[in-house]
């Protein structure tokens, strides 16, 4: 398992989620800067596998079951010819990120999916930033509940998917599935796990494609809601699924509107 200890050694000798020992650390060169690619091939990249990790949350917030970890424990074995290794991420800040850069440095995948839930949202959403803060709301799994915090001190203020959102959105809904790019991850352990995978990855200098995707509550979630959206978890599943092949699919993101006038 990757220690906050080992993190904080790391391969070049930096810490890149600092933040929390009020160490200062220079900003990492940003992934894409280092690949004149876009959206790098995903096959045979600096040492990286044929594999794509898919992540999702325990339940978290007095909710019983996450359907992001449920759609984890329904994908298929292989997408896209490529292998799929999932991995279950603890509802903590700080956490959450050492869980999934330990998994990266194990199974070493070409491409990072991690799934969150957003209650309250009827579409899946595939998340095009996320933002350099922590802002809780309520506390999470651990009790902790920070309050304007950066996820790593030094870091840039954001980072981009570096997944093909737009091409990802357009297949799920080709597939049937309501989706939507969405432009907020939130400021709480979503967002924050999607910050901090990037800036591991822009920190140690890998190749892989990463990104974070919401899904709406189950149906499960609000039999007692009314008027709550919700979706099926196989429904989720089939949209998950149809956005990682089409992530493998594209090493171009596809020239579509899909912003907000709010």
């Amino acid at each position: 398992m990757l220690t906050p200890e080992a993190l904080e050694r790391g391969k070049k000798g930096s810490d890149p989620f600092s933040a929390r020992r009020g160490k200062k650390n220079p900003d990492p060169v940003p992934a894409r800067k280092r690949d004149p690619t876009p959206f790098p091939g995903t096959r045979g990249t600096r040492g990286a596998e044929n594999v794509v990790l898919v992540t999702g949350f325990e339940p978290f917030g007095g909710d019983t079951v996450n359907p992001s970890w449920e759609v984890c424990e329904r994908l298929p074995a292989a997408i896209g010819g490529m292998r799929v290794e999932t991995c279950r991420v603890p509802c903590e800040f700080r956490r959450a990120i050492e869980v999934v850069a330990d998994a990266i440095e194990r199974h070493r995948p070409s491409l990072i999916v991690s799934l969150g839930l957003a209650a309250g949202r009827t579409h899946i959403g595939v998340e095009r930033v996320a933002i350099n803060v922590d802002d809780a709301r309520i506390a999470d799994n651990a009790g902790a509940q920070p309050v304007d915090e950066p996820v790593a001190a030094g870091g840039p203020p954001a980072y981009f998917s570096t997944l093909p959102v737009k091409a990802m959105v357009a297949t799920m809904r080709r597939a049937g599935v309501p989706a939507e790019v969405s432009n907020s991850a939130g400021t709480f352990v979503c967002n924050h796990l999607m910050y901090g995978v990037l800036h591991f990855l822009a920190a140690r200098g890998k190749s892989a494609r990463a990104g974070f995707v919401h899904v709406p509550s189950s149906e499960a979630m609000v039999l007692e809601k009314r008027g709550a959206p919700s979706m099926a978890v196989a429904t989720m599943v089939r949209g998950i699924e149809a956005g990682i092949e089409a992530a493998l699919a594209h090493a171009h993101d596809v020239r579509i509107a899909e912003g907000t006038l709010d």
